[in-house]
């Protein structure tokens, strides 16, 4: 399973990212600001504070996104 092994927030609630295989691209977080899990990610200063963990990323509330989700919409935008 590939790793994110740089996640740097950006404006507009988009994430740059980098895998283990070379992937990069630019996560949108705004379509899934909707859903409950992760209002609290509509706060810029908490936004970025996401880290990559285990296979994906993570904020401190434990929010998460999975490598492949990530992948997915990057390779899909």
């Amino acid at each position: 399973m590939d790793k994110i092994v740089k996640a740097i927030p950006l404006e507009n609630h988009l994430i740059e990212i980098q895998t283990s295989s070379g992937i990069s691209g630019i996560f949108d977080v705004k379509p899934y600001l909707g859903g409950s899990a992760f209002k609290e990610l509509q706060n810029e200063s908490y936004f970025r504070k996401v880290r990559p963990v285990r296979h994906g990323i993570a904020w401190p509330h434990e929010q998460d996104f999975s490598a492949d989700t990530i992948i997915w919409d990057i390779q899909n935008a």
